[in-house]
């Protein structure tokens, strides 16, 4: 994009001095060369542009380039962004994939370095980075912090190997991100004491109050699963410069809908001071993780977005480094085709491999919660024909299956309610935190044609049943798409829509599924390994005792 200079006049909104006056930016060369204050014609507002202090790009189902083309149109200029996902499937080489590709546009994104990959040894990975990979990863300028250190146990146990980890993020002087659902009392300052700084996993106020008052900053996430806006917004009336917004997991489908803008608009709805809003959807990440992004002083970066008014902040405009990347919802930014990468190696199943056994007990079932990544733990007298465990659609105690995509495996198999389906299968290489094959259904046969489908392909998220189907391939690392963001989109809400019309009643049914894989989030969860049970910390028995 070619660049020039321009002037733009409005309502300048300036964190730095939590002010809001009148006047007219100067633009030369990317930077905000000349301010100059004073009466304007003008009454749109000029503001900070919005910045996603925690997401995983993978979840978007497309590469970094395309994100933030998607991205640029609700107002975001800038995302901190974990790369953990493809690490998980490709190592570093995944890491440089995500850095080059985010290149390719002006968006800013700062990539952290991984801390747990695998996030356990509980699970299989594609990839397992060491404390020696971090430490060679640390001192890029393309790294900017730790990534989310979902090992507590470790921590707490001094493992070595995590110590060595982030000592290497003290080293080099880069903020350290938490993951740490529920830690609480001492074993909550021991984690603090090792420098981290963040947590993103709070879902009650009471929860983040006391991360705060040890030191923490809380991060807010609201995404295509965990939704916890409405729990710990309040934060934002007693605790503004200890909270930023983030999405953490946001699909393709939603990410058109809007991204920070939203939370924004919300917070502000609900009367919380107009700057201190404004303020945890920038100024506080910047501040926090360092980042280079601008705030419309005099030198700085020209990043900063257009909006109507300062109440329903509807778009008008985003710019970055002084080149605009969006007008009236739409990206200025063009497709670029990504490159494919890819590590699948497992072969079609068969339904006679999802035969459980029935044992004359009672089974302990994966109770998912619509919105939340944790689990309950329940149990049940075990439906059963021929001998073989299946899934009862009256009781809504479906089978559910993980599948090694790294090498050949027999099935990890149990039993997961409330998922509502009353037909066919739904199946997605995206499971966290390996990414694995999960899936579950209705039956033995649909489960085994669902996962069928995603091996031919190299990965994707599938709905399916006999009589019709919808496929979305992700054949960069089983994780992305490299076409068009937007048909991604449709076709990811095509195959979201069979979910619904079969009679799933979670939201976002194959987020959520996504996460019933993710070992370190309580209660019990379903790795390629086995049944976790993960308060225990520990494989658990599908029977009970």
């Amino acid at each position: 994009m070619e660049d020039h200079s321009f002037n733009i006049s409005g309502h300048i909104v300036d964190l730095i001095h939590n002010n809001i006056y009148t006047g007219t930016l100067t633009v030369a060369h990317g930077k905000i060369t000349h301010i100059q204050p004073g009466p304007v014609s003008e009454s749109q507002y000029i503001l900070p542009g919005f910045i996603d202090a925690h997401v995983h790009i993978e979840s978007a189902m497309v590469p970094p380039a395309e994100f933030a083309r998607m991205a640029v149109c609700h107002g975001t200029v800038a995302a901190v962004s974990d790369p953990h996902e493809i690490a998980n499937v490709m190592g570093i080489e995944g890491i440089q994939y995500m850095i080059n590709n985010g290149k390719q546009v002006p968006f800013k994104f700062f990539f952290g370095a991984p801390s747990c990959v695998p996030s356990t040894t509980f699970e299989t990975s594609g990839f397992t980075l060491d404390a020696k990979h971090i430490e060679e990863l640390m001192v890029l300028d393309d790294i900017h912090f730790l990534s989310e250190v979902m090992n507590c146990p470790g921590v707490l146990y001094k493992d070595p190997d995590l110590l060595q980890k982030l000592q290497a993020a003290r080293h080099a002087h880069k903020p350290i991100d938490g993951h740490a659902p529920a830690l609480s009392g001492t074993d909550l300052h021991t984690y603090i004491a090792e420098g981290i700084s963040t947590d993103h996993e709070c879902t009650s106020l009471a929860e983040a109050e006391e991360k705060i008052a040890a030191g923490m900053h809380i991060l807010i996430r609201e995404g295509s699963a965990a939704k916890d806006f409405n729990s710990l917004i309040p934060l934002m009336g007693t605790h503004a410069r200890h909270i930023m917004l983030c999405s953490d997991d946001k699909h393709p489908n939603d990410l058109v809908k809007g991204h920070i803008n939203q939370l924004v608009k919300q917070a502000i709805s609900l009367g919380y001071p107009v700057m201190d809003v404004l303020r945890a959807s920038s100024l506080n990440a910047i501040e926090h993780y360092h980042l280079n992004v601008g705030l419309l002083q005099i030198g700085d970066d020209a990043d900063f977005i257009v909006a109507d008014n300062i109440t329903d902040l509807n778009i008008k405009q985003t710019y970055i480094k002084g080149q605009q990347m969006a007008e009236n919802g739409t990206s200025i930014l063009p497709h670029i085709q990504a490159d494919v990468i890819n590590n699948f190696h497992t072969s079609a199943i068969q339904a006679s491999s999802l035969y459980v056994e029935d044992r004359g007990k009672r089974i302990k079932v994966i109770h998912c919660i619509d919105g939340r990544l944790i689990t309950q733990s329940m149990s049940a007298t075990p439906t059963v024909k021929h001998g073989n465990i299946v899934s009862d659609t009256e009781r809504d105690i479906l089978k559910m299956v993980v599948i090694n995509r790294y090498q050949q495996s027999a099935p990890a198999i149990a039993f997961i309610h409330n998922t509502g389906l009353k037909q066919g299968a739904i199946a997605s290489s995206v499971a966290h935190d390996s990414h694995n094959i999960v899936a579950v259904g209705t039956s033995d046969e649909d489960i085994a044609a669902a996962v069928n489908m995603l091996i031919e392909c190299g990965g994707g998220v599938v709905a399916y049943c006999p009589a019709s189907s919808a496929l979305l391939p992700l054949p960069v690392a089983g994780l992305m798409s490299p076409h068009n963001g937007y048909h991604v989109a449709a076709a990811y809400e095509q195959a979201d829509a069979l979910a619904h019309q079969w009679g799933c009643t979670l939201q976002a049914p194959f987020m959520t599924l996504s996460f019933m894989s993710l070992v370190v989030i309580p209660e019990l969860k379903l790795s390629d390994k086995g049944l976790f049970d993960v308060n225990k910390f520990n494989f658990t028995s599908l029977y009970e005792d």
